[in-house]
């Protein structure tokens, strides 16, 4: 059975006058959602976000916590068309939970908005989710270095957050755990004031997590502090407390691809006896042939690495002027390209504008059963757009509303 380990802490900042941020930590669930609205509802939502979340998980599977996460944009949406004082409220949520994958444990990682999950695994530190705003969209097409979108004046524009719309798209992960890997769930006060090599560091130095998320507020607030700052740090224990370094076979890289990298340590060389007189040198002995043998194995899991990866995932991309489902990763993997899997009657016309972009990039997904799924929500978006369009047009008057959402 996983075993966590966590801390939390969340911080105004030195320019704010209130938190929007908050945070949830259960054991097996931990969530982070930065609001937005102004005024209180920032906070509200941000707030009604988690504990819906933490009502709606009520079953370890992936399916369950992508839904839950859709429960809490309904409940948004349904407290700000109630309430004229929390009109345009809006939150991001990142999340990680204990889930059951074909009967083992994973972690179930979701994501809308532009707070993230970060993972430290053998002291690498990797960016999970991907950001929803308009800068991050604009680096992924190239058209912005990672430079340029730090200090790009529309960074805070959000192409997705909780509350907005009826309708929302939820981006989900599968990881494997590993003893000793830690997470990182944190709001976009932390990462635009600390780089992500000062933020790895941190993770590294401090073993408590509650420690580390002092530091890393601590670094934040230094930096400036210009935004509400949170962090949640998680770590995956082992049940009988011994030290998870000091088993190299437990270092184990996992990402929601499914592949694995195993990474062990090459014997050391022990001093050689003086060799007696007349005798001869051998230039094969049995720890050569353990260092072939490991560094073959390394190769042929590296291959299947690639292998899994190439052809065992899934994305919906574009395929004419249609949405269609491939089989494969966008782009593809070294020599392996992806191939069409299926067509689908969605029509690149009838796709709502702000998910375009990631449709022509490619939106990942960790089955072809939530690939069609994602399909179907565009679709179930396209029909609410269209009914919504008709009976303005039928309509004998017309009224014009602006409302303006600022994070």
């Amino acid at each position: 059975m996983t075993r966590f380990a966590w801390g939390a802490a969340s911080d105004t900042g030195r320019v704010r006058q209130a938190n929007e941020d908050s945070y949830l930590v259960v054991d097996g669930l931990f969530a982070v959602a930065d609001g937005m609205g102004g005024h209180q509802a920032g906070e509200v939502a941000s707030r009604l976000a988690l504990e819906t979340l933490h009502a709606e998980f009520t079953a370890a599977g992936t399916d369950v916590l992508v839904r839950a996460v859709e429960n809490a944009n309904d409940a948004l949406v349904s407290r700000s068309t109630a309430d004229p004082e929390l009109a345009g409220m809006g939150t991001t949520l990142v999340a990680m939970a204990l889930v059951d994958a074909s009967g083992r444990d994973a972690i179930g990682v979701v994501n809308v908005g532009d707070s993230r999950l970060y993972l430290l695994s053998d002291g690498e530190l990797a960016q999970i989710t991907e950001d929803h705003s308009l800068v991050a969209t604009m680096e992924r097409q190239g058209r912005l270095t990672a430079a340029e979108a730090a200090v790009h004046p529309q960074r805070n524009i959000l192409t997705r957050a909780l509350g907005i719309d009826g309708t929302v798209l939820v981006d989900s992960w599968e990881i494997l755990p590993i003893i000793g890997d830690r997470y990182l769930i944190c709001s976009d006060g932390l990462f635009n004031e600390v780089d992500e090599n000062r933020i790895s560091a941190t993770l590294r130095r401090l073993a408590d997590p509650n420690e580390a998320c002092r530091e890393l507020i601590r670094l934040a607030n230094e930096g400036g502090g210009r935004d509400n700052i949170t962090c949640v740090v998680v770590d995956v224990i082992d049940d009988s407390g011994r030290d998870p370094n000091a088993d190299p076979a437990n270092r184990v890289r996992s990402s929601h691809t499914g592949g694995d990298l195993t990474v062990t340590d090459v014997p050391t060389t022990e001093p050689k006896p003086p060799k007696a007189p007349g005798a001869i040198r051998r230039s094969f002995t049995w720890r050569v042939g353990a260092f072939i043998a490991a560094f073959v194995f390394v190769i042929l899991v590296g291959l299947a690495f690639i292998w899994w990866t190439g052809t065992k995932t899934w994305y919906v991309g574009v395929d004419g002027d249609n949405v269609a489902i491939f089989n494969g990763k966008p782009g593809g993997v070294l020599w392996i390209q992806p191939s069409l899997a299926e067509d689908s009657d969605l029509l690149l016309a009838n796709v709502p504008a702000a998910a375009l972009i990631d449709l022509e990039n490619g939106v990942q997904q960790p089955s072809l059963k939530s690939a069609r799924s994602y399909i179907d929500k565009l679709i179930e978006q396209n029909a609410k757009t269209a009914t919504t369009t008709s009976t303005v047009t039928s309509s004998t008057t017309s009224s014009s509303t602006t409302t303006t959402i600022a994070q």
